[in-house]
């Protein structure tokens, strides 16, 4: 892929978190995401791509646009799957609270999981533990084996889980071999990063979320030298079924990171909408001006960008025609 995409996609996610954040605590969770999806999927005509939506916003009959199957991007440029959620966190921005993100990742054609929207169980780490844990091992092996490599007794890691009742088990065995829990209430692919970020402070992410968001973070964790393994957990026979339609022979197999992102290079970039754990939020300034602050990365170089972008409002004519 031409290294000129990775500042095209961030100029989307950019759109995006700027439309979104217009609904920051205004408790309407659906317009905020249909304002960040309208604006993603306008701002997707300008960039130099012949996409198809293999992560989105649900199935053709589901969702108006950035349907899965949808062609994204002008029509030139290279082919590749697209994996996108506009708002990630819906209830982050209704509520007015930290961590929402407008998101995408994308790969050469053919590398992108087509992962189904279901539950995933998910453990991901920084680079000082890629490849050294396993997601089928017991939570406390996990949790003693990472501290033996990070050489700090238990007490001292730093465990992210999301604040769930189905975690009731997994915060019960964090809390009896004594480690430190930060709990996260949304976000669950800032959550999956974050032990990729050194200024985190977090050594691993545990628990269940979004297969999609999975799938999202596995490209961001490639990009930052770090993994996630995961597994799918279909509730009932539907969701199994559909598994197998989309190609998932066993669905209950530990996915790798080449199972989710493929051996190719991916560009991921995030936009925050509202202040984060590695991102600044919107922040609307003087003279119809807002700030944004995203990163964009690509695995082949393992380059990562900050980017800080001052927005002059009235000239963002996609952001006047969503209104």
């Amino acid at each position: 892929m031409e290294r000129e995409l990775a500042l095209e996609i961030v100029r989307v996610t950019e759109l995006a978190a700027l439309s979104a954040a217009r609904w920051m605590g205004r408790g309407d969770k659906i317009q905020a995401d249909g304002a960040a999806t309208t604006a993603m999927r306008a701002m997707f005509d300008s960039v130099s791509v012949r996409g198809t939506v293999v992560i989105g916003e649900g199935e053709m009959d589901e969702a108006p646009m950035l349907y899965i199957g949808e062609q994204v991007g002008n029509g030139q440029g290279p082919e590749v799957d697209v994996a996108v959620d506009p708002l990630e966190g819906t209830e982050l921005v209704a509520k007015g609270l930290n961590n929402a993100l407008a998101v995408i990742a994308i790969a050469s054609k053919g590398n992108l999981l087509h992962a189904p929207d279901m539950y995933m169980e998910k453990l991901a780490v920084g680079p000082a533990l890629a490849g050294k844990l396993s997601l089928t091992d017991p939570l406390e092996t996990t949790l003693q084996r990472a501290a033996d490599i990070l050489d700090k007794p238990l007490s001292n890691l730093t465990i992210m889980i999301l604040d769930r009742d189905r975690h009731r088990k997994q915060i019960e065995t964090l809390r009896r071999v004594g480690v430190r829990i930060k709990f996260l209430s949304d976000g669950d692919v800032a959550g999956a990063m974050a032990p990729a970020l050194s200024e985190s402070g977090i050594d691993m992410y545990v628990g269940s979320g979004g297969a999609p968001e999975g799938v999202l973070a596995a490209a961001a964790l490639q990009c930052l030298g770090g993994e996630l393994q995961g597994k799918l957990l279909p509730s009932n026979q539907e969701e199994y079924d559909r598994c197998i339609a989309m190609g998932l022979t066993d669905p209950h197999k530990v996915l790798t990171m080449e199972d989710m992102i493929g051996r190719d290079d991916v560009i991921f970039a995030a936009t925050g909408i509202t202040p984060g754990e590695f991102l600044n939020g919107v922040r609307y300034l003087p003279d119809s001006r807002a700030e944004t602050h995203s990163i964009v990365m690509r695995a082949k170089t393992k380059t990562i960008r900050f980017i800080q972008s001052i927005h002059y409002l009235p000239n963002k004519n996609i952001l006047n025609d969503i209104g």
